[in-house]
């Protein structure tokens, strides 16, 4: 039965999608991927969503962690986290084909006070990103918010439903302490979560652990230890990670020479940047860029 839905699900995406690439749908939070080879990594900043894999495999790294998800596996992103992402397994024949859905955590917000779910304000901060195993209520509501592609006057009143739904079924799964933490007022994982807005808002601004922490009502060292935990990283390499993936989106879409994009994102020295875009993304900026613009597409999810 949960082999019939896989492979139910694959055809739903493949039938829909057609060809290769990153497609948004009419449906806001979903888009869908295909892609008929393995790829190079590919690295963005992901927003909280659920990702469930239908064919292949894709590797995800998030600073020296390494995850692995399947078609038995979905991924979890709770708050906003730099990633590498990788597809591992992918022919023409047997393509990679995959569905990414953003969670509203305002709606998480919401399901947990309908189903009178605690939300776990004083438990110790997780990690922000999980992969678990599928069950089939989730895989089945996944499968029916695709299915309304193909029956777009429906989409209005029935994908906020099943929407809701899958939220419902991720927050009563193995994972679904992580965002329960995420929403829960006053708790640490929602402070560090906040912090992690204020960087992504202001990446570019110099600023003071103390400062940041006292904006969290934390002590300096008890910042430090919730905000690794939640994102494999000390605050200033968050931030030093999003200067450089916003320069690299500059140089691309704005063809921004790599001293003028170093300056926007908060860089003074042109040779620092360079060496830190290196250690990053492997290759100095010049060659980067040349080698992801010969790329025909990528896969972020």
């Amino acid at each position: 039965m949960f082999a019939a839905k896989l492979t139910e699900l694959a055809a739903l995406i493949e039938r829909i999608t057609g060809q290769d690439g990153s497609h948004a749908t009419a449906i806001a939070p979903l888009s869908l991927h295909r892609l008929s080879a393995p790829s190079d990594p590919v690295t963005v900043v992901v927003e909280p969503a659920l990702c469930v894999v239908a064919r292949g495999r894709k590797r995800v790294m998030l600073a020296e962690e390494v995850l692995v998800y399947d078609p038995a596996h979905f991924l979890l992103v709770s708050v906003d986290l730099p990633l590498v992402g990788q597809v591992v397994e992918a022919s023409p024949e047997e393509p990679y084909l995959s569905v990414r859905i953003d969670l509203d955590l305002g709606q998480v917000g919401e399901v947990l006070l309908d189903a009178e779910i605690p939300h776990s304000r004083d438990s110790a901060p997780r990690r922000g990103l999980a992969v678990s195993a599928v069950d089939p209520p989730l895989l089945d509501a996944v499968s029916r918010l695709i299915s309304l592609l193909e029956s777009p006057r429906d989409i209005q009143v029935m994908a906020p439903l099943i929407l809701r739904e899958i939220t419902y079924r991720v927050l009563m799964g193995e994972q679904g302490l992580r965002l329960r933490q995420i929403v829960a007022e006053g708790g640490q994982a929602q402070r560090i979560a906040l912090a992690i807005d204020w960087l992504k808002r202001n990446f570019a601004r110099s600023f003071r652990i103390e400062d940041l922490a006292r904006e969290t009502h934390m002590s300096p060292s008890a910042f430090h230890q919730h905000f690794k935990a939640v994102t494999a990283m000390s605050p200033l390499q968050y931030q030093k990670r999003l200067r450089l993936q916003e320069a690299r989106r500059l140089m691309l879409g704005e063809s921004l020479d790599a001293s003028a994009a170093a300056y926007r994102v908060g860089y003074e020295s042109p040779s620092q940047f360079s060496r830190e875009y290196q250690r990053c993304f492997g290759e100095p900026p010049r060659r980067d860029l040349a080698r992801i613009r010969a790329l025909p597409y990528s896969t972020p999810a």
